[in-house]
């Protein structure tokens, strides 16, 4: 497909794909955080469980750079 094989298309949207789709979730929480005047505390609570989150994903593939997979 478009010249890459089934590997680079895979690793293609698992590094780029998820990047852009984890920038719209911090987009969407932010509006979701907005209109339910949430205050800065309630914002907070908010953006650090998705912060857990994207930290696991970034984890995972610095722990597959560092040994090599």
């Amino acid at each position: 497909m478009f010249g890459f094989n089934e590997e680079q298309f895979a690793r293609f949207g698992l590094t780029v794909g998820i990047g852009l789709f984890m920038l719209y979730m911090l987009f969407i929480v932010g509006q979701l955080a907005w209109a339910s005047k949430a205050g800065k505390f309630g914002t907070f609570v908010i953006f650090l469980g998705l912060a857990f989150g994207m930290l696991g994903f970034v984890a995972k593939g610095l722990i597959q750079w560092l040994i090599g997979v």
